[in-house]
């Protein structure tokens, strides 16, 4: 008989009940999501930075989002994993993202991912056109997300050293809080001057998918999975849009913009930084195992695509997706469990 499964993952460090754990099946069930849009050849929604540093919907292929052409069969999907990479501009160790996927001894990309619900607490009671989901960042998520855009600047890296070199190298103390608040403006212009002169090099880097229930209740909608992605410049308007904000004091998203420019500003001078002294270093007494939050009422202005209210896929593809009796191994305490078990109820019973 055929153990449990989930479409496409047929190579992985995890195996087994490992795929359906808590904060597993988080990230196991958006990576088979995306396979089984890649076998259908469906594109998930992709967006990214214009010119003007707005946050744009487009499209993107699973393919290029796994930057691969491979079949699922020949490309591992490895969780909580390092990408190795990024290591060389770190002196201390980068530890692991969501996934890493690779293709035998090539490594493809290192993805964050956030399987979150339509609607949130704060959008239900309004139109379903307005309906947003909850996004929590955390640490992890943006240093990544720094790492990966110095990776793809490596060639300009005198260039962006030119950009931060007049406002970075005037901070004395990155713990110190007034002093950052300080420098809030210049910062800020400073980040958005980067992003201008290198947003063509933007790639794709926080996985979404989004399932979505009859309001608030556990009941799948009609149109009910999605996946939404975005580029690493585009998440990164997420806290700095927000930065401007900070009004008398120094806000969480003031906070990543300043972790944002020391990281891109040590590197680009000399090669390397210290990703975890930052982080230590610059809580400026907040909240430190969490970046920010973002409600429904946030998201639903940067993910501008009627997909985020009218998802393109129905509940009936879960039994596409979980294989050989998977949905038995999850938990009904965790709210996308007890969706799934509610589903289960006509969608997997046989005859």
């Amino acid at each position: 008989m055929d153990k449990p499964s989930l479409f496409g993952i047929h190579n992985s460090n995890r195996k087994g009940k490992d795929l359906w754990g808590k904060n597993q099946f988080n990230s196991s069930f958006p990576a088979s999501l995306a396979c089984y849009m890649r076998e259908k050849m469906l594109k998930a929604v992709y967006l990214k930075l214009d010119e003007n540093l707005n946050v744009v919907a487009d499209e993107i292929s699973i393919d290029r989002l796994f930057n691969t052409t491979k079949p699922s069969s020949e490309i591992t999907f490895n969780f909580e994993s390092k990408y190795d990479p990024y290591q060389k501009y770190a002196f201390d160790d980068i530890k692991g993202i969501d996934l890493v996927i690779k293709d035998k001894d090539k490594w493809c990309r290192p993805l964050e991912v956030k399987l979150t619900v339509i609607p949130d607490s704060t959008t239900y009671k309004e139109k379903e056109e307005n309906w947003g989901s909850e996004l929590v960042i955390r640490p992890a998520t943006t240093s990544y997300c720094a790492l990966g855009m110095a990776s793809s600047c490596e060639s300009d890296f005198v260039r962006i050293r030119e950009i931060f070199e007049p406002v970075c190298s005037s901070i004395q103390h990155w713990d110190n809080k007034v002093e950052i608040y300080s420098h809030q403006k210049e910062l800020l212009d400073t980040i958005n001057n980067f992003q201008k002169d290198f947003y063509v090099k933007q790639k794709p880097f926080l996985l979404q998918p989004i399932w979505k229930t009859q309001g608030q209740s556990p009941i799948l909608s009609d149109s009910a999975f999605d996946i939404f992605v975005w580029s690493d410049f585009a998440l990164c308007r997420t806290f700095i849009d927000r930065s401007e904000n900070s009004k008398k004091d120094l806000n969480r998203y003031l906070r990543s913009s300043a972790r944002l420019a020391r990281i891109l500003y040590e590197i680009s001078r000399g090669g390397k930084t210290n990703i975890e002294n930052i982080y230590a270093q610059m809580t400026f007494g907040l909240q430190s195992d969490k970046e920010f939050a973002l409600s429904g009422k946030v998201t639903r202005n940067y993910m501008k695509s009627a997909r985020r209210f009218n998802p393109i896929l129905p509940p009936s593809v879960l039994k596409d997706i979980i294989l050989n009796g998977g949905e038995k191994n999850l938990s009904p305490e965790r709210r996308f469990d007890q969706t799934i078990y509610y589903t289960t109820e006509h969608l997997f019973k046989k005859g």
